[in-house]
C-alpha cells in the first residue's frame, strides 16, 4: 500500500526550488502542444502568429521561472513579465501567458523588499505596453486595458493577504510561545519554592534546636544527623526536577503526590513540629494532577507552621472524595520565630493559583479563635 504520508513527507525535504520546478516544466511542455497554441492570455487583441524559434523561448521565459516564485520572487517576476509583453507584442499568445497572475501571486507573498516599487514598476511597464500594443494596431478598447489592470492588481492582493495572514499568524505563534516561555518560568519558580523553602526551613528549625543540645551529645548527634539528611533530601529533590528540565534525561518524571503525604509529615516532626495526619476516603485511581496539588498544599501549610508556629499543634486534613479532594491544615496559636527565616509571601500566591487554574477553591488565614487555616478544595480528575 502507498504510504502518501511519507512521500509527502520525503517531497518536503528537497529544496523549495525543486519542488517549484516541475509546476514550471509542465506549463512550458503544455505549452508547445499544437491544439493549445493561441489559447493564453491576450491583451490588444493581435492576430495570433504561428510558433517559430522565438516562441519557444518567449515560453521559456514565461514559465520556467516559476521554479524561482519563492526563492526569487522578484528575479521570477521580472523575467516572467518581460516574457509576457513580449508574448503579447509579438502575439504568440501560448498557455504560458497564463503563468503572470501566479508570479505576481508569490511576489506579493514572499517579496521583502522593494514591493512598493515593484507595484509602480509594474503599473509603468503596463501602461508603456498599452501604448505599444494601440501603435501596432491593437483593436481592445481602453476599458479592456483597465479591467485586466484590476485583474493584476487582484492577484498581487491575494498574495499580499496571504503575507498578512502568514505575518499575523507567526506573531500569533510568537505570543503564545512567549506565554507558554513564562507559564513554564512560573512554574519552576514554584517548583523551587516548594522544594527549597521545605527543606531549608526544616534545616535551619533542627540547627536552630541542636543548638540548645550541647549538653546532650545523644540528642545533638541525631538533630544533626537529621540535618544532615534534610540536606541531602533537598538535593536529592532538587536533581530529580533539574532532570525532569531535561528532556535528554531518562526520567520515569514521578512527581509527588497525596501518597507521599505520610512521609511529608514524618519528616516535618523530625524537624521538631507536632503534627497529626488525618485521612478520609478512598484515593482515586486517576485523580490527575489534584493529587500533585494537594502535596504542594500541604507542603506550604507545614513550611510555614515551622516557620512561624514552630512547636505548636498542627493537623492535616485530607478527605477524598470522588469528584474533589479537600484539604485543610491548622496550626493552633503562634509559636516561636526565633528560627524562622523571612517569608517571600510568594508559596500560599502560587498555591492559590494552582488550585484555581484546576476549577478549584483555596483559602488561608488567621482563625477567630488564635492560630492559622489553609483550605483548599481540587477537583480530581484534571489533567497534569
Amino acid at each position: 500500500m502507498i504510504d502518501f504520508r511519507r512521500i509527502a513527507e520525503l517531497w518536503q525535504r528537497y529544496d523549495v526550488t525543486v519542488r517549484d520546478l516541475p509546476f514550471g516544466l509542465v506549463l512550458a511542455v503544455v505549452s508547445l502542444l499544437p491544439a493549445l497554441h493561441g489559447k493564453g492570455t491576450q491583451v490588444g487583441d493581435l492576430p495570433v502568429r504561428p510558433v517559430d524559434e522565438l516562441a519557444i523561448l518567449v515560453i521559456a521565459l514565461q514559465s520556467l521561472p516559476l521554479a524561482v516564485r519563492r526563492r526569487w520572487p522578484a528575479v521570477c517576476l521580472v523575467l516572467v513579465s518581460l516574457g509576457f509583453a513580449l508574448d503579447q507584442v509579438l502575439a504568440y499568445h501560448p498557455l504560458a501567458s497564463n503563468a503572470m497572475p501566479f508570479a505576481l501571486i508569490s511576489a506579493g507573498v514572499h517579496l521583502e523588499r522593494g514591493r512598493r516599487i515593484a507595484v509602480v514598476g509594474l503599473t509603468a511597464a503596463y501602461v508603456l505596453l498599452a501604448v505599444v500594443l494601440s501603435r501596432l494596431g491593437a483593436s481592445e478598447p481602453p476599458e479592456g486595458y483597465v479591467v485586466f489592470y484590476v485583474a493584476l492588481a487582484f492577484a498581487w492582493g491575494i498574495g499580499a493577504w496571504l503575507r498578512f495572514s502568514r505575518v499575523a499568524e507567526a506573531e500569533r505563534r510568537r505570543h503564545v510561545a512567549e506565554a507558554t516561555r513564562s507559564a513554564e518560568r512560573t512554574r519552576i519558580a514554584r517548583e523551587l519554592h516548594d522544594v527549597v523553602t521545605h527543606h531549608v526551613t526544616a534545616m535551619v528549625v533542627q540547627a536552630e534546636a541542636a543548638r540548645y543540645l550541647t549538653a546532650a551529645p545523644d540528642r545533638l548527634d541525631a538533630a544533626l544527623t537529621a540535618v544532615t539528611d534534610t540536606g541531602r533530601r533537598a538535593i536529592t529533590d532538587l536533581r530529580h526536577m533539574l532532570d525532569l528540565l531535561n528532556p535528554g534525561h531518562d526520567t520515569d518524571g514521578r512527581t509527588p503526590s497525596a501518597g507521599d503525604l505520610h512521609a511529608l509529615v514524618e519528616r516535618t516532626r523530625q524537624a521538631g513540629q507536632p503534627v497529626e495526619l488525618a485521612e478520609e476516603g478512598d484515593r482515586a485511581e486517576s485523580a490527575g494532577s489534584a493529587e500533585f496539588v494537594t502535596y504542594r498544599v500541604v507542603q506550604e501549610a507545614l513550611t510555614n507552621a515551622l516557620k512561624y508556629a514552630h512547636g505548636r499543634p498542627t493537623v492535616v486534613h485530607v478527605r477524598y472524595g470522588e469528584k474533589e479532594i479537600s484539604v485543610a491544615v491548622s496550626t493552633d496559636g503562634s509559636g516561636s520565630r526565633t528560627a524562622s527565616p523571612g517569608g517571600s509571601g510568594r508559596g500560599l500566591a502560587g498555591l492559590r493559583e494552582r488550585v484555581e487554574a484546576l476549577g478549584g477553591e483555596f483559602s488561608a488565614g488567621r482563625r477567630p479563635g488564635g492560630g492559622f487555616l489553609v483550605k483548599a478544595r481540587i477537583p480530581a480528575g484534571s489533567p497534569a
